[in-house]
């Protein structure tokens, strides 16, 4: 069974920043894009950034952009987001989501699998 779980969410200050992690389980991540997205309470679900199943490719959302970075680590199965210089806007449940392709996405039905979220909190 494919599963995304997404960990490292919390509260912080205004300036701070967080790591989030998106962990694979029931299938290796390899050959899959992975996105990050999150979604405010009251608005739609919002692309964060994506990175190509290589990890040679990454593509961010210009609110993020400078502050964000994607990465990943194929041998731990795993997608990481750096949060740098959060913001209160930041504040959303942030979610990660897979395909298997090799190309970038940053479209929310381009994926198939999703995790669960996790709550990202900026407020002072």
């Amino acid at each position: 069974q494919l599963q995304l779980v997404e960990s490292g969410g919390g509260l912080v200050q205004p300036g701070g920043s967080l790591r989030l992690s998106c962990a694979a389980s029931g299938f290796t991540l390899d050959y899959y894009a992975i996105g990050w997205f999150r979604q405010a309470p009251g608005k739609e679900r919002e692309w964060v950034s994506s990175i190509s199943s290589s990890g040679r490719s990454t593509n961010c959302a210009d609110s993020v952009k400078g502050r964000f970075t994607i990465s990943r680590d194929n041998a731990k199965n795993t997608v990481y987001l750096q949060m740098n210089s959060l913001k209160p806007e930041d504040t959303a449940v942030y979610y990660c989501a897979a395909r298997r392709s090799f190309s970038l996405y940053c479209i929310p039905n381009s994926y198939d699998n999703w995790g669960q979220g996790t709550q990202v909190t900026v407020s002072s």
